[in-house]
């Protein structure tokens, strides 16, 4: 069984600053790619950064020179750093890990999702 458990979310002023992590834990052969979703209320949820086991990244343009995903695969955890937040960052926000757990098995797995709120 895989487990992604998301910490760091929070209240900030806009123009701060906040650090998301996500871990995975449980029967893991090795971890794929790894992202970030976020949903605001009543909108779908929506790709924010992905990064490869290889550590190449991409951005949706929303967030793109602000925000930076990292990963430290020694640990199986995923990390957002997010600068300058918006309003409009506002959002429960989902880690997303493609995990191998046996050598022909892979599955997409989430966390359980954190609240950010940018609100002066």
């Amino acid at each position: 069984q895989v487990q992604l458990v998301e910490s760091g979310g929070g209240l900030v002023q806009p123009g701060g600053s906040l650090s998301l992590s996500c871990a995975a834990s449980g029967s893991i052969l090795v971890v794929n790619n790894m992202a970030w979703y976020r949903q605001a209320p009543g909108k779908q949820r929506d790709l924010v950064a992905t990064i490869t086991r290889g550590g190449s990244t991409n951005y949706a343009d929303s967030v793109k020179g602000r925000f930076t995903i990292s990963r430290d695969n020694t640990k199986n955890t995923v990390y957002l750093r997010m600068n300058s937040l918006k309003p409009e960052d506002t959002a429960v926000y989902y880690c997303n890990a493609r995990i191998r757990t046996t050598p022909l098995s892979e599955y997409a797995y989430w966390g359980q999702g954190t609240q950010v709120t940018v609100s002066s």
